[in-house]
């Protein structure tokens, strides 16, 4: 089931606030130590996020934390980020702040090697390490070759810099999202949200400077090292060169090429995870269903908005959103999300989810307005509270060809709703812009018994 963001908390370190949650209530704490920069409530607004942090927490207490400078902790210049040594301190505060003797230390990427330095430094509160994505020692030196030119670090720096919030990087932390706008929209907002310009290119310089392999040896906690073969950011002989220099340490090289833990087969390396603090893999919440799609929308939206006003428009959206609530919960579906002047929601019956449609577009008409839907039925993928997939992408589509007033449906839909009395007009074959091969689509001539 899909957990609700929890209450944002402040420990104090120092003079400093650090932001964190506490997600879940598991038999023991994880602590989450993010990477390079982080915002603990933005981060709930990517479905995929929103999953991976929920899997987590599935079998553990988990506490994650934007880091001192970052996110909705306290902010403070970029010549003062913190080091290694006040990164730990703020750690231990939040362990503290939430009641948390001794945890799982989980650290990703750039969170890496200050993890690696806590465990060490303090094994009794250090349950067990896991590392993802990370290394030692990020950049390359004579006798380290798994890192990144010292002589190209700069000018990393100065591109993140300048195009800091436009979302650079992506296509090296996510290249298998790396086409998808939502996702590559939201990246760019969580970059606005979790550091400056300026911040972001100190912390990458910092990152350079770090090498925690002389550290390697004094970690005597179990230590699982997990890496993508083929990250673009952290090449996997640096995590390879971590297992082989902590004691007893387990290697998992996992297949992809995604470095953001969240994208990618994020249930494989969840389930490595689970096995190694627990004994056990935990069951999986279920990651696809077979649904109908509903899409709705107001016909002309940007036209009357602007000849009603602002606060008449909102007026009427409130307005439409509580007729079309209402259509949906009486139907038994379920609301996905609103998208400004439209629905998603899912039913899992075609039948249920026509009468809906046809129902809302009745109702809808009190308010002078129109509204057009389109429903499919599929396989559809769930990532926390949304849902996505080709499915859903149909679905959107099958909308966007229906006309005022009209509820259109793809051939599966029809197909699946026989003998329920519900009647349709043939509306031809139509090329779906972004899905392949040809749809025969049909408007609902009558919604049959109710």
């Amino acid at each position: 089931m899909a957990v609700s963001m929890p209450e944002t908390r402040y420990a104090h370190s120092g003079d400093y606030s650090i932001a964190y949650q506490v997600v879940g209530d598991g038999p023991f704490d994880l602590v989450y130590v993010p990477g390079f920069v982080s915002h603990v409530e933005i981060g709930w607004e990517e479905p995929r996020v929103a999953r991976y942090i929920e899997r987590l927490a599935s079998f553990s207490r988990l506490i994650w934390f934007d880091k001192r400078g970052t996110g909705l902790s306290d902010r403070v210049p970029p010549s003062e980020l913190p080091t290694l040594e006040e990164r730990m301190d703020d750690v231990r505060a939040v362990m503290d702040a939430a009641d948390s003797e001794s945890a799982a230390v989980f650290g990703i990427s750039e969170g890496g090697p200050m993890s690696i330095l806590f465990a060490a430094t303090y094994p009794d509160r250090t349950r067990a390490l896991v590392l993802y994505g990370t290394y030692a020692k990020a950049s390359a030196d004579d006798d380290y070759e798994w890192g990144i030119p010292i002589a190209d670090v700069g000018s990393i720096a100065q591109v993140v810099q300048e195009d800091w919030g436009k979302g650079p990087l992506l296509d090296m932390f996510s290249p298998s999202v790396a086409d998808d706008e939502r996702y590559r929209e939201w990246w760019a907002r969580a970059q606005r949200s979790a550091a400056s310009p300026a911040a972001a290119a100190t912390v990458l310089r910092m990152a350079a400077d770090v090498d925690a392999r002389s550290v390697l040896p004094a970690v005597h906690v179990p230590t699982l090292v997990l890496h993508r073969s083929n990250d673009l950011v952290a090449p996997a002989p640096g995590a390879r060169y971590i297992a082989d220099h902590i004691q007893g340490a387990k290697y998992v090289e996992l297949p992809g090429d995604d470095h953001a833990p969240w994208v990618g087969d994020v249930d494989a390396l969840v389930d490595e995870m689970a096995e190694f603090l627990t004994g056990t893999r935990h069951a999986r919440e279920p990651d696809r269903m077979l649904a109908t799609v509903l899409f709705t929308d107001i016909v002309d939206s940007t036209s009357r908005a602007s000849q009603l006003g602002d606060s008449d428009w909102r007026e009427l959206i409130e307005r439409h959103d509580q007729l079309m609530r209402r259509e949906i919960e009486h139907h038994r579906g379920r609301e996905v999300k609103t998208m400004g002047d439209g629905f998603l929601a899912t039913f899992d019956g075609p039948a249920r989810a026509i009468r809906c449609a046809w129902s809302a577009a009745e109702t809808v008409r009190q308010l002078g307005i129109e509204i057009r839907a389109g429903l499919h039925t599929g396989e559809c993928e769930v990532m926390g509270r949304d849902i996505g997939g080709i499915a859903v992408n149909i679905g959107a589509r099958v909308g966007s060809a229906a006309g005022p007033g009209e509820v259109l449906v793809s051939r599966t839909v029809t197909d699946l709703v026989a003998g329920s009395g519900i009647e349709f007009a043939d509306r031809g074959v139509h090329s779906l812009k972004g899905v392949p091969g040809e749809w025969q689509l049909y408007a609902v001539a009558s919604a049959g018994r109710s």
